[in-house]
């Protein structure tokens, strides 16, 4: 049978599309080559924010801001639905000896976000775990982060709850099937599936997969590795981020350190190299961590755009199919607006943003 809409892909943007377009009445077939939530969405830290908000284009600002505002009441209604909760926990979070704290400050005040300089001698005392050797501390007291493994079960959990969604795994999709100038399902390794739309939210595959059309969507996987602590619940009560590396603390003690940024294709291994550069950064904010073991390391492929402001729209020239996808660093922190972008642009409604400079049209070839 024939779906009004096919999303290809079952990380956070996918899923959360999927979710959409389903709470509006769509019927939808959710394709995934591999595990649902087992890619960039799983790997990531979690971090409801870019890590450097003030350094990106008003377009990742606007999904950002929109996001951050909107992630407490999913995750209130994710748990409610199905019983998982997605932790959305509220830090705050201390940024270290930054370059551009001017910027910084005055991004803040442009946009009415609480970020303010505090002394070292307040972030030591509630970061009472924080390294020396640091002179120059802001603070955005609001900030959380989400545990993404759980958003993405809770995510899974509601799709199977709603009559109208099926999640395929282990389906790769390798073309697309059209019928003239209009895209009416996709090749896959187990046969054909129509209908009436697709929505690519391939993640770091969106580029590979497009090519197959002649498209050129500059998305690209960038690899991070990550490393995973655990302590006593209290050890951190706020993230911390220096010179680009960052720590994240999880409710129940565990401890996330990132991450790395490399351009290495699809490679997916953890490497000896970023392992201990990582532990190096760990000990260096937080000392104690010294004596701590490391109890997971892992890598993961971001979708890698230029600017990281992703696509969201429909294809000119190709009726029928719609991106979501190219978030770079910031799948996480953009999935609500994005998705949100998306099913109203695909039902014709308001949008909950000014869509123009996501549009897939002008921006690829």
């Amino acid at each position: 049978m024939d779906q009004d809409v096919i999303v290809v892909g079952a990380g956070v943007i996918g899923l959360l599309s999927a979710y959409r377009l389903a709470q509006a009445g769509k019927s939808v077939l959710l394709l995934e080559s591999a595990a649902v939530g087992s890619e960039a969405s799983w790997a990531g830290g979690g971090i409801v924010s870019p890590l450097y908000p003030w350094r990106y284009s008003p377009a990742v600002t606007a999904l950002a801001h929109w996001s951050q505002d909107f992630y407490p009441q999913l995750g209130q209604r994710l748990l409610a639905e199905t019983g998982v909760d997605p932790e959305v926990h509220v830090t705050g979070l201390y940024w270290l000896d930054l370059d551009d704290e001017a910027q910084a400050l005055a991004w803040a005040e442009r946009h009415g976000r609480p970020l303010r300089s505090v002394p070292m001698s307040e972030v030591h005392e509630a970061v009472p775990s924080l390294g020396g050797g640091y002179s120059r501390a802001v603070y955005m007291p609001g900030v959380a982060n989400v545990r993404n493994p759980r958003l993405l079960r809770a995510l899974r959990e509601a799709l199977q709850r709603l009559p109208n969604v099926r999640v395929v795994e282990q389906c790769p999709v390798t073309g697309f099937v059209r019928d003239g100038g209009r895209i009416v399902g996709v090749q896959t390794a187990q046969g054909e599936r129509r209908a009436d739309q697709v929505v690519v939210a391939a993640g770091a595959w969106s580029g590979e997969l497009l090519a197959t059309l002649g498209l050129e969507v500059p998305v690209k996987p960038m690899k991070g590795q990550m490393i995973l602590f655990k302590c006593a619940e209290d050890f951190l009560p706020s993230m911390v981020l220096a010179e680009r590396r960052y720590a994240i603390p999880r409710r129940d003690g565990h401890i996330l350190v990132g991450s790395t940024l490399e351009d290495v294709g699809f490679d997916k291994v953890p490497t000896e190299e970023a392992l201990q550069s990582l532990k190096a950064t760990a000990i260096e904010l937080l000392p104690a961590l010294a004596g701590a073991q490391v109890v997971r390391h892992w890598a993961g492929l971001r979708p890698g755009s230029p600017d990281g402001v992703p696509y969201i729209g429909a294809v000119s020239g190709f009726d029928g199919l719609w991106l979501n996808c190219g978030h770079f660093r910031n799948g996480l922190v953009l999935a609500p607006a994005s998705c949100q972008l998306l099913t109203d642009l695909m039902l014709g409604r308001e949008p909950v943003v000014d869509p123009a400079p996501y549009a897939p049209t002008g921006r690829i070839v």
